[in-house]
């Protein structure tokens, strides 16, 4: 027979929602933070990390220098074009880092308010989740920001319709551009997870994902396409490759789990 560990999921409801707005209030705490942190240190965050891939000296962009595929320097100049512009974006570019830097202690106050309503084995089934789901979102966050953003800003700035247009670009759109990228691709990396949850809710098996393999490598090179807008199909195949390995993995997370099932329910 089933049985809860704590006595909490005997609280009533809205003793859950008080609960559940101290976890909220504290994650919120802890973005205000960090994002307090960045917008002190706004210049260097732009100058060294945000405008980091418009760089010759950008380590992705000396990585391809050294295979011999050193890409053209970047005929762009960056422009304010609202008063406020700087500013507003400062303010977003700062929430976007309290964001990421917080995500994996969002992820443990969500644990923390979800773990006294498990039974034991859902529990130890879990043993480990807010590690796995800040450590693929920090790796798609990364991802996003030394492969995918380098060859987007690459294409578009080398992208012409004729040389009598010159590339002035808003560091305001910039700022849009990098950040929704790499908290986009971030989120994308949380298909294991994901994948993972819907089989222990019975609505996927690991025989079912792998009957769709050839319909995950087109979504994944469609996505490729999509996220890279680039004409170079290295560029497109360098998210589609992970994002395929990411759908691999989760078919092999989802087999383990089904074994793991299966044998706790014999044991019972």
């Amino acid at each position: 027979m089933k049985q809860p560990l704590d006595q909490e999921r005997e609280k009533p409801f809205w003793a859950h929602l008080e609960e559940l707005r101290w976890h909220l209030w504290r994650s919120i705490a802890a973005v205000i933070g960090i994002g307090i942190l960045a917008f002190w240190k706004i210049e260097w965050l732009v100058g060294q990390v945000l405008l980091g891939p418009l760089q010759p000296t950008f380590p992705t962009t000396r990585l391809l220098c050294r295979i011999g595929h050193c890409p053209p320097p970047l005929p762009i100049r960056l422009q304010a074009a609202h008063p406020s512009e700087q500013f507003v974006k400062a303010m977003v570019l700062a929430l976007a880092t309290g964001i990421i830097g917080a995500f994996p202690y969002i992820a443990w106050e969500l644990w923390r308010f979800i773990r006294p309503g498990l039974y034991r084995h859902e529990r130890q089934a879990l043993k480990g989740i807010v590690v796995y789901v800040s450590c693929l979102f920090l790796l798609g966050v990364l991802f996003a920001y030394f492969v995918i953003t380098p060859f987007m800003i690459y294409f578009f700035a080398n992208f012409r319709l004729s040389d009598a247009i010159e590339n002035i670009w808003r560091i305001g759109d910039v700022i849009s551009l990098i950040t929704q990228t790499c908290l986009a691709v971030g989120l994308v990396f949380q298909m294991p997870v994901l994948l993972w949850g819907l089989s222990q809710a019975g609505l996927i098996t690991a025989q079912g994902l792998r009957s769709l393999r050839r319909y995950a490598i087109v979504v994944a090179v469609v996505l490729g396409g999509i996220l890279t807008p680039s004409p170079d199909v290295l560029s497109q195949l360098l998210l589609a490759v992970p994002l395929w390995a990411l759908y691999e993995v989760s078919v092999i997370l989802v087999a383990l789990s089904e074994k793991r099932r299966r044998r706790y329910l014999f044991v019972r």
